[in-house]
């Protein structure tokens, strides 16, 4: 073993530099956010240690319960309705036999995901505005009157998911594309000879096929499902707070604005637990279909 990293040394102080940097600017910040969340915090530095207390809080916390069951319904609907998408408007392009046509609804539905949250925040909220809104303005020609959309907490949440489903729609699709274009192409020469029609060629060749992406595409945007924060900051009203808050912004609110550190950072590491804990369940339960 030594004499095998001997004979890689300079591939390793090659490397080194890269592992300071990363050991820096990344694993200092995790360790002393923890730490914090263990004390007392204090602009000036120091702190006592008081243990899980902060922990303590945070369980007992009612608005921590408020803003991560807003974080796991606007997160939670958005993976799920863009995933089941995703996965179908794929299956549609793939039909397609005009290569213009396909590359042209690619193109258009994979625009959003180019523009910030602070575009996608004010386009939407352009749309849903009363007086002016395009929404608004199509309701008015049959004679209905304006709904206020960002004031009204029951639409608050579907509203998010649609912008976020809206987002986030074209980039998974196009990985799905990309997957099927692997599929052998022999698979549907033999099924075609064998007499398979269209819905039997998805169902038995292109979805199995495309299993093993499903899962990793599910898995990576599972892992974002509370770490939201973009949009719910730009989109987000006094009116409409209750519903919208989530997880990120709250955090964000009690560090940043009320310059409790030490609170802020057992919020985030609670979060981080159930982040790692869900990762764990859902990559045990599909360990082997990710490893083919």
């Amino acid at each position: 073993m030594v004499r095998e990293i001997y004979k890689a040394r300079y591939m390793y102080l090659m490397i080194a530099p890269a592992l300071v940097v990363l050991a820096v600017l990344f694993y200092t910040p995790i360790v002393r956010g923890f730490v914090m969340s263990l004390q007392e915090f204090r602009i000036r530095g120091g702190g006592d240690f008081v243990g899980l207390v902060n922990y303590t809080l945070v369980v007992k916390d009612p608005d921590f319960w408020r803003v991560l069951r807003n974080t796991l319904i606007i997160g939670g609907g958005s993976l799920v309705t863009s995933f089941v998408l995703q996965v179908t408007i794929a299956l549609l392009l793939n039909e397609v036999i005009r290569p213009f046509f396909r590359r042209s609804v690619q193109t258009i539905i994979y625009l959003p995901h180019l523009f910030s949250w602070v575009v996608v925040g004010g386009i939407w909220i352009s749309l849903l505005a009363p007086n002016s809104g395009l929404v608004n303005g199509i309701l008015g020609w049959f004679g209905l009157p304006p709904v206020y959309f960002m004031v009204r907490e029951v639409l608050a949440q579907p509203i998010f998911i649609v912008t976020n489903v809206w987002k986030s729609l074209g980039y998974g699709c196009i990985i799905f594309l990309a997957a099927i274009t692997k599929i052998n192409p022999v698979l549907y020469e033999a099924a075609a000879i064998d007499g398979a029609n269209r819905w039997q060629l998805v169902r038995h060749i292109t979805m199995p096929g495309l299993y093993s992406t499903m899962l990793v595409v599910f898995l990576l945007n599972l892992l974002g499902v509370l770490r939201i924060f973009d949009q719910s900051y730009v989109m987000t009203n006094p009116a409409i707070i209750n519903s919208t808050d989530v997880v990120m912004t709250y955090t964000y609110r009690l560090g940043i604005l009320q310059f409790r550190m030490d609170y802020a950072a057992a919020v985030a590491y609670v979060v981080l637990a159930m982040t790692l804990v869900l990762s764990f369940f859902y990559f045990n339960a599909t360990r082997a279909a990710v490893l083919e």
